[in-house]
């Protein structure tokens, strides 16, 4: 388990990260989702034990993470921007990689490289955009760390190719003690795999939930009732969290089960109603305005 206690960090005038807490627990997908700018590639710096917090620790099963050798070495980080030597290969990438983590997998490696139509003589130099990308979570994955830190490393991979790591990373968390770390300023692009999701803005969290959970107990009602007081007694009943109307139509995002909520709505003898569940998004700009935040300027 990471633990993050009261973590702080400012550059000149920067505050990158504003006194952050919160934990990552072991064997699960989490995502760090946030604007660019936000602070996610500053904190997961500092998770990954290359930055000093100015205040505040980072901790691994209880133990600091930086300048302590032997915590760090069960962490791999992935910048946003992978970093290969001058006119190196993927092979000599391996060898390196090979000479760092003494868990790395070179078999498995070469397995994924040509599953993946990488040639592993050729110069990374001429590899495209997402062609890095896949050749720097193969690396991670081989690693066999205990927590793979990936800053942005989904973009610029097509949806095959996010769909094939997708499924090594199950694979991985299945078959033994690993946790993905993902961080993204898109919602989109982590819906399908993370269980648990931390929304970093302005340096600061403002939440970390569980994303089933959190899917299960809030949903989005779409009804007709012609009768005003009927309406208006279903409205008080329900916890609404956001209230739209289109002429008739009336659109309600509520928290509750999604069978609770249209028993009461069909109780009130509506033309027409149906609960839908809501996007990742909708979710988070949702209940970021609740925390009196408006995230859809920065959201995509």
């Amino acid at each position: 388990m990471i633990e993050l206690r009261n973590l702080d960090k400012t550059f000149q005038d920067i505050h990158a990260v504003d006194h952050v807490s919160t934990v990552i627990q072991d064997g699960i997908v989490f995502g760090l989702i946030g604007s660019n700018g936000a602070g996610k590639s500053t904190l997961m710096r500092m998770i990954s034990g290359i930055l000093k917090p100015d205040s505040g620790k980072v901790l691994l099963d209880g133990e600091p993470i930086f300048e302590n050798p032997a915590v760090k070495s069960q962490i791999c980080f992935l910048s946003d921007t992978p970093y290969f030597f001058p006119n190196a290969d993927p092979a000599q990438m391996r060898d390196y990689y090979s000479l760092i983590y003494p868990t790395f997998d070179r078999n498995l490696f070469d397995s994924l490289i040509k599953k993946f139509g990488l040639n592993p003589s050729r110069r990374i130099r001429t590899f495209s955009k997402g062609m890095k990308k896949q050749l720097s979570l193969l690396l991670g994955l081989c690693t066999k760390t205990r927590y793979l830190l990936c800053d942005e490393t989904f973009d610029g991979l097509d949806p095959v190719m996010r769909q094939a790591v997708k499924s090594l990373f199950a694979s991985e968390i299945m078959n033994r003690d690993f946790t993905p770390v993902i961080s993204s300023h898109n919602l989109r692009e982590l819906e399908d795999i993370c269980d648990t999701a931390g929304l970093l803005h302005n340096g600061k969290i403002l939440f970390t939930r569980d994303l089933d959970q959190m899917k299960y107990n809030i949903c989005k009602l779409q009804c007709v009732i012609q009768d005003p007081a009927r309406e208006m007694h279903l409205i008080h009943s329900l916890k609404v969290i956001k209230q739209e109307r289109s002429g008739s139509l009336l659109t309600l995002t509520v928290r509750g089960r999604r069978n609770e909520v249209l028993e009461l709505a069909e109780a009130e003898s509506p033309v027409f109603a149906e609960v839908l569940p809501l996007t990742l998004e909708e979710i988070f700009i949702n209940e970021t305005e609740v925390a009196g935040y408006d995230v859809r300027d920065f959201i995509y």
